[in-house]
């Protein structure tokens, strides 16, 4: 199949390009029912000519060039009517009737210079698709956000990520305000299916099926606490969709020269013990490094429980009752990744036997909390 895509350049544009190009490539097989040939890319800065060319062999057209941000209004009709009009135009002239999805927006139904430009662009798609027979999709998009997106232009999030990112300031007039939104992995996913003869439609228009609702100030609320997350160690919710999505986008507006931040090692002559992570319902990962033949722990937990996991050097981990004398021992090797689970009840220790450190990874149920340690020394 041949596609031609325009607007690849733009924020949703370039993230079907990308995708495409992994299921053409075979990078991504779970569209393997999509055999994908030639993927036309057309923006402003290309050649009309090539628009000509693309038409012609175009097998499905993705038409989500657009004008938001002109300089003068006149311009939201050139670039969301006219250029439609040009593009229709010209797969009228060569004959070809394949199917065409436009991205429209919203605001269509509002009464402002680009919402009536946005609606002279959907009529006219639909009057095209009446007057020749062919499959026409429109979607109208709400709030798009997702990496790549421009900070700064017509997206309050990437706004947001890219200020709270890079220590500038953001403005939140209205913190009640409700968004509606989508996220862009969902608008392309949403295409592919367009694309496979598997839009979701509902009546006239088409849309992506996976919509947020949240208000202005909850958006600032969760940036903020990503910032401060690199600080406490904390990871966001990641049962939750919209705050996984965000997350991802404000991790792509960190600045380059930031992707990295330092840890807390506690070190001592046994080693070190290195926090890296604490959650609130997932407990809390650590690192351990351990000198050569040095021993740590000696004690047990009533409810708190661990795993280890030994990923360089080799040593022991031992386990005794408080009341018996039996000692249980597991011999652990970063040659031989096990996982070690530490149950409660069990007073216990690990070893290192080699001459060089041994790295061990831990996970605790929870994270520590030095008022309620439930920590109790006993040797092994």
């Amino acid at each position: 199949m041949n596609i031609l895509i325009t607007g690849t350049k733009g924020f949703v544009g370039k993230n079907l390009v990308e995708s495409l190009k992994n299921i053409r490539d075979g990078k991504d097989k779970t569209r393997g029912e999509l055999k994908i040939d030639e993927i036309y890319e057309y923006d402003i800065e290309s050649d009309i000519s090539e628009l000509d060319e693309y038409c012609k062999k175009a097998e499905f057209i993705f038409h989500l060039a657009g004008v938001n941000r002109p300089q003068n209004e006149s311009e939201f009709m050139a670039g969301n009517f006219g250029f439609t009009s040009v593009l229709l135009g010209k797969l009228k002239e060569y004959g070809n009737k394949a199917p065409v999805l436009i991205s429209s927006s919203i605001q269509a139904e509002l009464d402002n210079p680009y919402g009536k430009s946005k609606k002279a662009g959907e009529d006219l798609m639909f009057t095209y698709g009446e007057e020749n027979g062919v499959k026409v999709l429109v979607y109208r998009y709400p709030n798009v956000f997702g990496k790549w997106c421009r900070p700064n232009y017509n997206s309050a999030v990437a706004t947001f990520c890219n200020n709270i990112a890079n220590d500038l300031p953001i403005t939140v007039n209205d913190r009640s305000h409700m968004m509606t939104l989508v996220y862009v992995d969902d608008v392309v996913n949403e295409c592919i299916n367009a694309l496979c003869g598997k839009e979701n439609r509902d009546g006239k228009f088409c849309s992506v099926p996976v919509v947020h609702k949240i208000t202005l100030g909850e958006i600032a609320d969760l940036l903020y606490s990503y910032k401060e997350s690199r600080k406490n160690l904390s990871v966001p919710d990641m049962s939750d969709e919209f705050s996984k999505n965000l997350y991802a986008t404000y991790l792509s507006y960190l600045p380059e020269n930031e992707f990295s931040y330092p840890l807390k090692m506690n070190v001592d002559d046994r080693g070190s013990f290195t926090e890296i992570i604490r959650t609130n319902d997932r407990g809390q990962f650590s690192v351990n490094i351990s000198k050569p033949h040095i021993t740590k722990g000696n004690h047990w937990h009533h409810t708190k429980n661990e795993k280890f996991l030994v990923v360089s050097g080799k040593g022991v981990i031992r386990f005794r009752k408080p009341d018996s004398d039996k000692v249980i021992e597991y011999f652990v090797s970063g040659d031989k990744l096990e996982v070690v689970d530490i149950p409660t009840g069990y007073t216990h220790n690990i070893e290192n036997l080699g001459d060089t450190d041994m790295v061990t990874f831990m996970w605790a149920n929870e994270a520590f909390n030095p008022e309620k340690p439930d920590t109790y020394f006993l040797e092994v």
